[in-house]
Formats: C-alpha cells, structure tokens, sequence
C-alpha cells in the first residue's frame, strides 16, 4: 500500500549527512566555473574577431599568408598535443557517453586539460577568420569543466560521469545561446536521448547557474534581438514550405560532405589530408582567405553580425554569398581545426530564407530568415527539437513557435533521406579509434619451423 511521502523523515535524511551537501556544494561550484568559462571563451572570441576585421579592413590582402599560416599551425599544435581538441566538441562528448566506450579513456574527449586546449585554438581559429562559430566548441568546453568535479565527489555519491557530462554539454549550450531550454532538449534529444529522474535535478541546476553567469555578463537579451513577425496567413505555406525543402536538402548535402570528409573516406584529397594534414591545412586555409577576398569579408568568422543586420532589414546575403559560407564552412571543418558549425550554420540558413523571401516578394523576410535557421541547423543535427527551439529562443520568435516546428522537422526528414545523423556518425567514428588504439598489439604468430630456419648458405 501506498503511503504519502513523511517530511520530517526525508528531512532528517537529508541532513543526517554532511557529505552529500558537501558534494552538492561541489558540483555546484563547478556549474559556476562551467558558466565563467564559457563567458570567458566568448568574450576572448569576439575580442579576437575584431581584432581580425581591423586588420582585414587595415591590409586585405594579407590574410593570404595570414590565414593559411594559423590554420596550419592550429592544426599542428592540436594533432601534437591536443587531438582530441579538433572538431565540434559535441561529437566528442556524444563519444565520452558512448556505452562502447570504457569509462577509463572518456579523457580522451573531456578533461580540464582540452578544455583550455579547446578555448586557446579556438580563439586561434577566429583569429585566422576561419568559418567557425564558439557554440559547439562550448559545449566540450562546459562538459570538460564538470567532468572534472568527479574527483573531488565521494566514493557513494549518487553523481556519476556521465551525469556531470550530460550536465555540462546542457550547460554550454545554455550558456553559449543564452537558450536555457534550448539546453534541456539539447541534453535529451542529442546527448543522453532520455532525462533520468536522478539526473534530472543536477542538469537542470547546471543549466541554471551557467545561465546566469552567462546573463550576469551579456545581459537578458535575445541573441539575435527581437524579429517583427507578421501575421502569417495561407500564403506564407509556399514559401515556407519552399525554405524547408530547400534547407532540408541543402543541410542533408553539408552533413553527409562532412561525414565523409571527417571519417576518412576514400578519395584522393583524404588520402592527402591523412599525410600531410598540415599541409592540407594551409591549402585549406588559402582556399578560405581567397573565399572570404571574394564577398569582402562576408564569409570570416561565425556570420552571426551578418544574421543580425538581415534580420532587422538593413542587409541582405546574396544567394552567392550563401553557397560560399556554405564552402568555406565545409573547408574549415575539413581542416581539422577545433570550432563548431552551429552559427555558420544559422548563416547559411538565413541565406536561404532571405533568398525565397526576395524570391516571393513579400514582407516575410524576418520570418522565412527564421525559419531558414531553424531549418538547415535541424538538416545539419538532425536534431529537430534542439533546432526549432534555439532559433525561437535567441530571435524571441514565440509567435511562430508551430512555423519553426514545421519548417525544423519537415528539413530533418529530408536530410534523413540524404545523410547520416552527422555527431552521431562522428561519434562513432571517435570511438572506434580510442577502442582500436586501446587494445594491445598482438604479436604475429610464429613461422612454422621449417620456414623459419634459414638454410645454411652454400660452401
């Protein structure tokens, strides 16, 4: 028989222990430092983003040394000393979760050490101007930090590892997006796939205390500000329709180049990479330089500034501009270099919404642009849920919560047609070389006798 819950009894559990507060206060504490990092990695960011375009608006032309000379020495430092730095950060920690995975090799892709490794290069990346945005990356960022309070946790607490890295992937991107909800569906939908009650509580605190570490510094404001919907009638399902198929298939295209591209598949240029990835690199670099020459700046660095300037209707990206942020986002995550996709992603859907919009020539710009982000970021993820709720969150788009859920998971079923689910193939990738490089060199079995002994040479 049931029995409701004794309160002076829970009660006098809770405080019988002075430990488990003293773990409580612990991970707390870690929330903290999680939120300060990540407020940390983005002011360093942008600071050296503006640094960059001083110096492109200063001397042009040189990002053609500039440019490759960085990238290539990212790349360097990161396979010589951090190789689990490279990347996203979110397939890494998909890759610390992993089951297959054994629980002694997750430093391989979270500790304190690659989250400074990871804030360091990928300051370094925004200084190159590659195509790179801090979202992703802070996750690996946040996720590292937590990770590092099990050490200090008692041997029975009830907090485990995968607990405090779920925690702090939630965290980051919390923080990152100034999206708290944005970080439990990110938690749920892309990094455990389900929310343990046990768990629940210390995801939730993370989220909360990196949230408001991050709002203390940046303020409580959208990301992208507030976007003027109008009223949306039967004739936005055309185009709106046409923005979802459109980033379905454009973001289905850009997440299968990039899983072959990063898993080593056949072909020349791969081959190339996995022996002269430095080398590869610099070219890379160069090709990212001369795209960025090309739309005058345009395609240098996350393309947020670009985002927020279209939104409010004082600038608009051509379709061409589009297809080469979508090229030299592709580049530099073919490089190697450690930075996320996330806001080039969020670009090169708004690319997409402001081209259909010119296209139908009507005043639904700011929303087709909306719905074009939360369309190609789900096409990319294949994480609908997390998409759609980003974009409502950093546009303050609630008035077209059901537009930005259709347009996220109409763009996610056509990319599934297309391409794998891209962290998740990466992912899988990572670990299989930790598994691979874990296991001990068997020794070659022995020649048979009559093989092995040599004749003895003539007289």
């Amino acid at each position: 028989m049931n029995h409701e819950p004794d309160f002076l009894e829970h009660l006098r559990a809770e405080l019988s222990s002075g430990r488990i507060w003293l773990d409580r206060a612990i991970v707390l504490g870690y929330a903290i430092a999680a939120g300060l990092f990540v407020v940390g990695f983005t002011l360093a960011s942008d600071w050296v983003f503006g640094a960059f375009h001083r110096f492109y608006a200063a001397w042009p032309w040189a990002v053609l040394l500039t440019t490759p000379a960085i990238t290539a020495g990212i790349v360097w430092c990161t396979l010589r000393f951090f190789p689990g730095a490279g990347g996203s950060g979110i397939p890494q920690i998909k890759a610390a979760l992993h089951p297959a995975l054994p629980e002694e090799r997750r430093f391989l892709f979270a500790s304190l050490r690659l989250t400074v490794a990871k804030i360091g290069l990928g300051v370094a990346g925004f200084a190159a101007g590659l195509s790179i945005g801090r979202e992703g990356p802070s996750v690996q960022v946040a996720a590292g930090v937590m990770q590092h309070a099990r050490r200090w946790l008692s041997p029975q607490t009830p907090i485990d590892g995968r607990a405090l890295l779920v925690a702090g992937g939630a965290a980051g991107i919390a923080a990152a997006f100034n999206a708290p909800l944005a970080g439990v569906v990110f938690a749920i939908e892309e990094l455990s796939g389900r929310l343990e009650a046990r768990s629940s509580g210390l995801i939730i605190t993370a989220i909360v205390l990196a949230g408001l570490v991050a709002v203390s510094v940046f303020g409580n404001a959208s990301y992208f500000g507030v976007i003027r919907v109008p009223r949306l009638g039967w004739d936005a399902l055309g185009p709106g329709l046409l923005v979802a198929l459109l980033s379905g298939a454009a973001g289905g295209l850009f997440a299968r180049l990039l899983s072959a591209s990063l898993t080593g598949a056949p072909g020349r240029l791969n081959r190339w990479r996995a022996r002269f990835p430095v080398r590869f690199a610099a070219a890379g670099g160069l090709a990212i330089a001369v795209i960025g020459l090309v739309t005058g700046g345009a395609t240098f660095g996350a393309g947020s500034e670009a985002v927020k300037q279209m939104l409010q209707g004082h600038d608009e990206l051509t379709p061409l501009y589009t297809v080469l942020k979508f090229v030299a986002t592709w580049l530099t995550a073919w490089c190697g270099v450690p930075g996320g996709i996330f806001a080039p992603s969020l670009s090169i859907g708004a690319g997409i919404g402001d081209a259909v919009a010119r296209l139908a020539s009507s005043d639904l710009g700011p929303a087709l642009i909306a719905m074009g982000m939360a369309g190609f970021l789900a096409a990319v993820t294949q994480a609908p849920l997390t998409a759609f709720i980003i974009v409502m969150e950093m546009v303050d788009g609630h008035a077209m919560v059901l537009s930005l859920m259709a347009a996220a998971l109409l763009a996610s079923l056509v990319s599934r047609m297309i391409s794998r689910p891209l962290y998740e193939t990466l992912a899988e990738f990572m670990v299989g070389r930790a598994i691979a490089a874990s296991e001990p060199v068997r020794p070659p079995a022995p020649d048979a006798p009559a093989a092995s002994a040599p004749s003895s040479p003539s007289p």
